[in-house]
C-alpha cells in the first residue's frame, strides 16, 4: 500500500509528520512522492493563523479530488486544524476517512487500518497527553539536520494566541528519551540537531522541578556525531544565567538564539498577555551581546494588534533599529477565533496592518544588508546544504542561519563536496540577506 504524507505548518508539526511516517515504515507501508500513486493520503494540518487555516482547508479539498476519481482508498486528516475543527471537517467534507487530533498521531497505523476497512475512525486524544513513540523517525530534512521536539503545549496564554487549545499545557518529554533519540538520530548521519518546543526555555519545569535546558544541554552535546545544536522559541523572561554559561562552555552549542518578542511598547505587550516590558527586553538583549559577543539574535514581531497606534508603531520601529537583530521576521495580526485578542476593541484594518509590516521589514533589510557587508572577509564553518544546479557552486548556512528561515551562503569551488559535510570558507561578497564565498 503507498502513502503519500503532506506535513503543513511548523517544524513541531514536521516532528509528529516524521514519527508517523516512521511508525508506517515500520508496518511495511511504501511512501511515495506523488499523490497520484498513493492507495492513502495522509495530511498533517495547521492552523495556527487564517492563512495557515485557508492552506490546510484547500489542501484537504484537493486531496478529496483524488478519492472521487477511485484510486485513493483513505484520507486521513491529523494535527491542529483536526484537533479544533473535527466535527466540521467530518460533517463537511465526507471524503475524510479518519481525524487524528494534535496528541493522536502515534495511533495512525491503527486509522489507516481502520480507514481502509471502511470503519470511519476519529480519535481524539486527550490535549494534554504526551504520545511517547519508541520508533526511529523518518528524517525529511534532508538527513543532515534534524529538528527534536523537547516539549509539547504552552502555559502562557498570549492573548492571540490559539496553541494552549489546540497542543494543551506544556509538558516536556523526558531527557532520557530525548538524549536516546539523539544518539539514534547522529548514528543516521544527523550533524546537527535543532531543539523546538512552543517554548524551549521551560524546558524539565514541569517533571523536574526547575528549569533544565542547560542540564539537557550539556548531555546532548555528549551524543558522539552531533556538530552543531541550535535553540529556537525562546522566551525572553525564561533566560537564564544557566542557558548562558552552558552556551558560553559547550562548543557544540551554536552561539544564535531565537526570542519571539513581538512588541516593544509597554501597552500592547501587556494586552499580548506578555510577560515582558521594554525595559526588560533591553537588559536581556544587552546581557546575551556582552555575554556572548558573537550571538546572533532572531526574533519574531506582530504588526496591526489591536489598537495599536502609529506611535506604537514607530516605537516598535525605533526598538528595532536601536537593537539591529541579526534574523527578523513580521507577522501581520490575525484575529483567530477563540482568542481574547478577537474580541478586543481598535482591530486595525488589513491595508494598515500591510503598511507597517513592510516598514519594518525595510528598515530589517538594510540592518541585515549592513551586517551581511561587515562578514566580507571573514571566515567562517559552513555546513553544506546542496550544489546549485549546473553550476560548480554549493549552499551552505552557517551558524547565524537556522535552516528555511535564515539566509544562505553560496560557495564558488571546483571542488566535490557532500551535504552535511562543514567546510572553513572566506566570506567575499553579501547579498540582501545571502552571502558570497570561497572554499579555504
Amino acid at each position: 500500500m503507498n502513502i503519500f504524507f503532506i506535513s503543513l505548518g511548523c517544524d513541531k508539526n514536521l516532528v509528529d509528520s516524521e514519527v508517523m511516517l516512521g511508525l508506517l515504515d515500520k508496518k511495511g507501508y511504501q511512501i511515495v512522492d506523488d499523490e497520484t500513486e498513493a492507495d492513502i493520503i495522509v495530511i498533517n494540518t495547521c492552523c495556527f493563523v487564517h492563512d495557515a487555516k485557508e492552506e490546510s482547508i484547500q489542501t484537504i479539498l484537493e486531496m478529496a479530488e483524488y478519492k472521487n476519481e477511485g484510486r485513493l482508498k483513505a484520507l486521513i486528516v491529523t494535527g491542529c486544524l483536526a484537533q479544533r475543527y473535527r466535527q466540521e471537517i467530518i460533517d463537511e467534507i465526507p471524503e475524510v476517512d479518519a481525524v487524528l487530533g494534535t496528541t493522536a498521531y502515534d495511533k495512525i497505523v491503527e486509522a489507516v487500518e481502520e480507514a481502509l476497512a471502511g470503519n470511519g475512525h476519529v480519535e481524539l486524544s486527550d490535549v494534554n497527553a504526551l504520545p511517547l513513540v519508541d520508533t526511529d523517525r523518518l528524517v525529511t530534512t534532508g538527513g543532515h539536520y534534524a529538528y527534536m521536539k523537547i516539549a509539547e503545549g504552552c502555559d502562557k496564554h498570549c492573548t492571540y494566541c490559539i496553541i494552549p487549545k489546540l497542543r494543551g499545557n506544556f509538558r516536556s518529554v523526558p531527557m532520557e528519551l530525548l538524549v536516546k533519540e539523539a544518539k539514534v538520530l547522529a548514528e543516521q548521519g544527523v550533524k546537527e540537531l535543532i531543539l523546538v518546543a512552543q517554548e524551549t526555555t521551560l524546558y524539565g519545569k514541569d517533571i523536574y522541578g526547575e528549569k533544565s535546558l542547560h542540564k539537557l544541554l550539556r548531555e546532548l552535546c555528549k551524543v558522539k556525531g552531533i556538530r552543531w545544536i541550535r535553540i529556537l522559541y525562546c522566551y525572553p523572561e525564561e533566560i537564564d544565567d544557566n542557558l548562558i554559561q552552558v552556551m558560553k562552555e559547550e562548543k557544540k552549542i551554536c552561539h544564535y538564539l531565537d526570542l519571539p518578542i513581538q512588541h516593544a511598547n509597554d501597552d500592547i505587550l501587556k494586552r499580548m498577555g506578555r510577560r515582558t516590558s521594554k525595559a526588560q527586553l533591553e537588559e536581556i538583549i544587552g546581557r546575551l551581546k556582552r555575554e556572548i559577543p558573537d550571538i546572533t539574535l532572531r526574533t519574531t514581531l506582530i504588526t496591526g494588534f489591536p489598537g495599536e497606534t502609529e506611535e506604537q508603531h514607530e516605537e516598535l520601529m525605533a526598538f528595532v533599529d536601536e537593537m539591529e537583530f541579526d534574523r527578523l521576521g513580521v507577522f501581520t495580526y490575525s484575529p483567530e477565533e477563540d482568542t481574547p485578542a478577537a474580541a478586543m476593541d481598535g482591530q486595525i484594518p488589513e491595508e494598515v496592518k500591510e503598511d507597517r509590516q513592510a516598514e519594518i521589514m525595510e528598515l530589517q533589510q538594510e540592518i541585515a544588508f549592513a551586517q551581511a557587508e561587515d562578514m566580507i572577509g571573514q571566515e567562517v564553518l559552513v555546513m553544506i546544504e546542496g550544489k546549485v544546479a549546473d553550476e560548480n557552486a554549493y549552499v551552505g548556512r552557517t551558524y547565524k542561519d537556522a535552516p528555511g528561515v535564515d539566509g544562505l551562503i553560496f560557495i564558488n569551488t571546483d571542488e566535490e563536496l557532500m551535504t552535511g559535510d562543514f567546510a572553513k570558507v572566506k566570506v567575499t561578497g553579501a547579498l540582501e540577506y545571502d552571502l558570497i564565498g570561497e572554499l579555504l
